[in-house]
């Protein structure tokens, strides 16, 4: 139940409200949040700029989850992009005065994981974020049309969980 309400929500949010940057706005910085392992200080950052931005958090949460169930996929490519900045010659200074500071352990750069994670998540926000904005631009001017007519969408709304499911939520309107 909770993924069809999820989902449902998810859809809502592409219907209409609000703008498609703020959708992908949302979306790009919850991919970014859900690509790190949990618990970290720029984790902790991120979420605080996505309280005060004005973006949609239902597009962020959604990425937060989507991202996260498949980063630990990723994991040895992380690493490896971790190992390989963590590593660099030139940068060891900027890392051994960064872990001295007080506050800077709490980021975990000295994980490979954390910090390819971080570099990916910098590197890939940009691309995500236009992406995020073209597929909502798309799917409001006709996408959502044809995805209504696949058989796959009919057979899931067709079915009785989720008719179901739509008569419990329709009946709190």
């Amino acid at each position: 139940m909770f993924f069809l309400q999820f989902i449902s929500k998810f859809i809502k949010v592409l219907r209409a409200g609000a703008t498609p940057g703020q959708i992908a706005g949302g979306f790009m910085l919850g991919f970014m949040i859900g690509l790190m392992p949990f618990m970290t200080l720029q984790g902790a950052v991120l979420m605080i700029v996505l309280f005060f931005l004005n973006v949609n958090l239902s597009a962020a949460t959604f990425a937060i989850f989507a991202s996260s169930f498949v980063a630990f996929l990723f994991d040895p490519l992380l690493h490896d992009l971790g190992f390989l900045v963590l590593t660099k010659p030139s940068l060891q200074n900027t890392w051994t005065n960064l872990y001295n500071m007080p506050v800077a352990p709490l980021s975990r750069f000295n994980n490979t994981v954390v910090l390819g994670s971080f570099v990916a998540g910098i590197i890939l926000a940009l691309p995500v974020f236009l992406l995020a904005r073209k597929g909502v631009i798309s799917y409001r001017s006709g996408l959502e049309k044809r995805i209504k007519k696949w058989k796959v969408v009919r057979w899931i709304t067709g079915s009785k969980i989720a008719t179901w499911y739509f008569k419990i939520r329709d009946m709190g309107e």
